[in-house]
């Protein structure tokens, strides 16, 4: 799965829920809420004054750490 800035805060958690740990470290504390598994990675940023850009680098250097891990 690519995970982009269109991608539901649901369907990420869904692919991978370590991505719960990237965010809440981010400052979205409200990972679990229910209106937030509609909004995109993108609006959800927005909410939390938070650059998506920046959260979707996170997002990404955790799951490249967690495949290269996996094929060690």
């Amino acid at each position: 799965m690519e995970i982009t800035k269109a991608t539901t805060m649901g369907e990420m958690l869904e692919f991978d829920p370590g991505i719960a740990y990237i965010l809440m470290q981010c400052g979205m504390h409200c990972v679990g809420c229910p209106s937030s598994i509609g909004e995109s990675l993108e609006e959800a940023c927005m909410v939390h004054g938070l650059d998506a850009d920046q959260v979707m680098g996170y997002i990404h250097e955790y799951l490249n750490q967690r495949k290269a891990e996996e094929q060690a």
